[in-house]
């Protein structure tokens, strides 16, 4: 896109990559550096290793304070290690009242405290440079042995397992955000739509820390771009193709329906609270029945394979989408 100017969403992956590529080697004590596909980064320390990650909610205004939490905690569990402190930097549009700045932080240590994260630091001012409330989570998770996981760390022949069904997020942000919306599906969904962030919610801390104590060694969290950007990150990150069974995948029909009421792809929309967890293949369908036994929608969608891309079993190719759906509505509206 030289020349010309970039839409709002997710830079192209290649230009991404262009952008993180160095010559230079990182240091020793940076074990994992910044790189398409991982969600965090880990640095060594005396003990073990720091895990770090730092995520904007930008899309919506709705419980963001919370919504900035979990999309960070979710970050860092990927990497098999469980988040425990949280900073934030809170942009707040001038005009604003102060039981919504209150509201915002009853919201954002509620859920802080419903998943045993300490807040620890950050930033907050009224500013003219935002419309709406934006807040930039940074998260820190500590591995006493050191030992963490990688998203390219999938292997071929892995199954591929999905842990909680998509697109959650983008069900409560079209809710929330878009003009019309409950007018556009049952009254019964856009309910369940507008209150998807708490049920089913888009936590996947500990079907994350459960998957690898069940032997997972690959693990992604899908978000913008929804689970095909997130399919398109893991095969990518660990230089593979995945084989996807489409009739297998998990979906969540508040969302689903949204978004093709909205006209919308489901597969690119805001997908957090699905989990892609990557399984030796002797191990994968002993894990997804535990995690179903456990109260985990959970489902075996693929194989992990030679090669480059998504492909379904007929062959279709899953597209890639680089703007998320969800914000792609936001933007016309």
């Amino acid at each position: 896109m030289s020349g010309a100017g970039f839409p709002s969403g997710k830079l192209p992956a290649a230009v991404l990559c262009d952008l993180l590529a160095t010559d230079v080697p990182p240091p020793p004590e940076l074990l994992l550096p910044p790189r398409p596909g991982e969600d965090a980064g880990v640095v060594a320390l005396a003990g073990g290793a720091l895990v770090v990650a730092g995520d904007p909610v930008t899309m919506t205004g709705a419980d963001v304070g919370a919504h900035a939490v979990l999309v960070n905690a979710n970050d860092i569990a990927v990497t098999g290690v469980r988040p425990r402190w949280f900073l934030s930097t809170i942009l707040l549009p001038e005009g604003i009242g102060e039981e919504e700045i209150r509201a915002l932080f009853r919201g954002m240590r509620a859920t802080l405290d419903r998943l045993d994260i300490v807040l620890v630091g950050g930033h907050i001012e009224v500013t003219a440079s935002v419309r709406q409330t934006v807040v930039s989570g940074h998260i820190l998770g500590f591995a006493p042995d050191g030992v963490f996981l990688r998203t390219a760390d999938m292997k071929p022949g892995d199954a591929l397992l999905q842990i909680g069904p998509a697109p959650v997020e983008a069900a409560a942000v079209l809710a929330n955000e878009v003009a019309g919306a409950e007018q556009s599906v049952a009254a019964e969904l856009w309910q369940a739509a507008l209150g998807a962030l708490s049920e089913p919610g888009i936590s996947v801390v500990e079907a994350a820390l459960r998957a690898v104590s069940l032997g997972a060694h690959a693990l992604h969290d899908p978000t913008e771009g929804g689970l095909s950007a997130g399919l398109h990150e893991m095969a990518e990150a660990g230089r593979l193709a995945l084989k996807l069974d489409e009739h297998a995948v998990l979906w969540f029909e508040p969302g689903t329906a949204l978004c093709r009421a909205l006209n919308a792809d489901p597969w690119g929309a805001l997908a957090s609270g699905a989990l892609l967890a990557a399984f030796p293949a002797d191990r994968a369908e002993a894990a997804c029945r535990t995690l179903i036994e456990e109260g985990y929608q959970t489902a075996v969608i693929g194989e992990a394979v030679y090669g480059a891309g998504i492909h379904f079993a007929d062959g279709r190719a899953l597209p890639r989408y680089e703007r998320d759906e969800v914000l792609r509505l936001l933007v016309q509206t």
